[in-house]
């Protein structure tokens, strides 16, 4: 989501091709932008093995000649079979199509005090995730009662449960759903980006620790856009509120990759955010429509923290709602088969989970029907549906059922979604594998 309130190459087609990370880390990416109003807070590596539950992998390296969904489908036949492997089969296996299909959604609930009604949508709807939003001052052990409290409605599979995963929007700064008691209070993306690398991922480790204490496994961070110094604060999304790391693609590589870093070694998955960046826009995509990059291209430089991160084993990144002319011109990227498949998979080699940015309440896909948003999203690429609306859920999982039904590939589709969130459900220890 945007918000709501990451060698020295030889050329830039070959910083693209080796992405060398500056840290080497077993981390998660995830994020999302949000829409930030003064005072209001916002908004693994290669995965291995995970399921369902109720309710944003890492890859060998770049392939560029083959697309995303070759790469998908060579990792599907030629892994050899690990234990998470196995675990991952026998839950996918078991599961209804509409379990399935509840894998594929991340539900947005307060922070503070959930809404039984959204939970229940949530359960009824066997949404396998869920993001807490909003701003909650409760601290770490209230949380964590809370979490506790909605963790038991996950899903079951042949008598075992297939966890929730929990996620939250945890940058720093304007950006920090969680606080009070606990909780350190983290400065923006941009003091960060200021600290040497070994700090930075120091105190990452202990920022993850507080998350992992408050019962969240995954942070919708770090921000790896590249904001050029000349656009600075007029950059709305992300500048105007300081999340970027700094202004060259260097320093956001760097600190990215520390703070993923340090995530990993506490023990909980970050998101990378928001490819292929929203460093070069005006316009947010949570209250903006026809949000528009023109200079971003497929071997741009601003790609290299996604590279590096994607090459250090990053489980999730997260795609914007913006239209990138020069990669995609007819499709926001989220829709964009251009983007995920051939870009992000089939170019830079990511073969984790691909999370959506908001497409519940973000005004740049307001002319979609929630039905629309979910089939073009999945039919893209994309494997997780993050929408802060739990009520839309419904009819986007009805959508996906309806077309798997009428279109074999589409349905492919899904399973090979299911199955990378499920291997990053197993990763995270959320799969009850026996």
């Amino acid at each position: 989501m945007t918000i709501r309130v990451r060698q020295r190459p030889r050329s830039r087609r070959t910083a693209l091709r080796t992405g060398v990370p500056l840290v080497t880390l077993a981390l998660a990416v995830a994020g999302c932008g949000a829409s930030v109003t003064p005072g209001a807070a916002t908004s693994s590596p290669r995965s291995t093995a995970a399921t369902h539950g109720t309710g944003t992998p890492g890859t060998t390296g770049p392939v560029p000649s083959r697309t995303g969904t070759d790469v998908a489908t060579t990792t599907v036949r030629t892994a050899p079979m690990s234990p998470a492997a196995t675990c991952t089969d026998r839950f996918l296996s078991g599961m209804t199509t509409a379990q399935r299909v509840g894998q594929l959604f991340m539900g947005g609930v307060s922070a503070a005090r959930p809404d039984q009604a959204q939970l229940r949508i949530l359960r009824d709807n066997h949404v396998g995730s869920v993001m807490l939003t909003g701003r909650s001052s409760a601290g770490t052990a209230a949380t964590r009662k809370i979490v506790d409290g909605f963790r038991g409605q996950a899903d079951r599979v042949g008598g075992r449960q297939v966890g929730l995963m929990v996620a939250t929007d945890q940058e720093g700064g304007r950006v920090q759903v969680l606080n009070g008691p606990g909780f350190s209070a983290m400065p923006s993306g941009l003091v960060q980006g200021s600290r040497p690398t070994t700090m930075l991922r120091a105190q990452a480790a202990v920022w993850a620790l507080q998350l992992k204490r408050a019962g969240v496994d995954l942070n919708l961070a770090p921000v790896a856009d590249v904001v050029p110094a000349e656009l600075g604060t007029r950059n709305i999304p992300i500048g105007s509120f300081q999340r970027e790391y700094g202004h060259t693609p260097d320093t956001v590589t760097s600190h990215t990759g520390a703070f993923a870093a340090g995530f990993a070694q506490s023990g909980v998955m970050t998101t990378l955010k928001h490819f292929p960046g929203l460093g070069q826009v005006i316009g947010n995509t949570d209250t903006t429509a026809g949000v528009v990059d023109s200079v971003t291209s497929a071997t741009s430089p601003s790609l290299k923290p996604f590279q590096a991160g994607i090459q250090a084993g990053s489980p999730f990144v997260m795609v914007s709602s913006a239209t990138y002319t020069k990669i995609d011109a007819k499709h926001l990227a989220a829709f964009s088969p251009t983007v995920i498949d051939q870009l992000l998979r089939g170019q830079l080699g990511f073969g984790g989970v691909v999370i959506s940015d908001d497409l519940g309440n973000a005004v740049a896909v307001r002319s979609f029907s929630p039905a629309q948003r979910a089939v073009n999203f999945t039919g893209a690429g994309g494997d997780m549906i993050l929408t802060v609306r739990p009520d839309i859920i419904p009819a986007m999982a009805q959508a996906i059922q309806t077309k798997m039904g009428q279109d074999a590939s589409f349905r492919a589709k899904v399973d090979a979604s299911v199955r990378r969130i499920l291997d990053a459900k197993g990763k995270a220890g959320l799969l009850d594998c026996g």
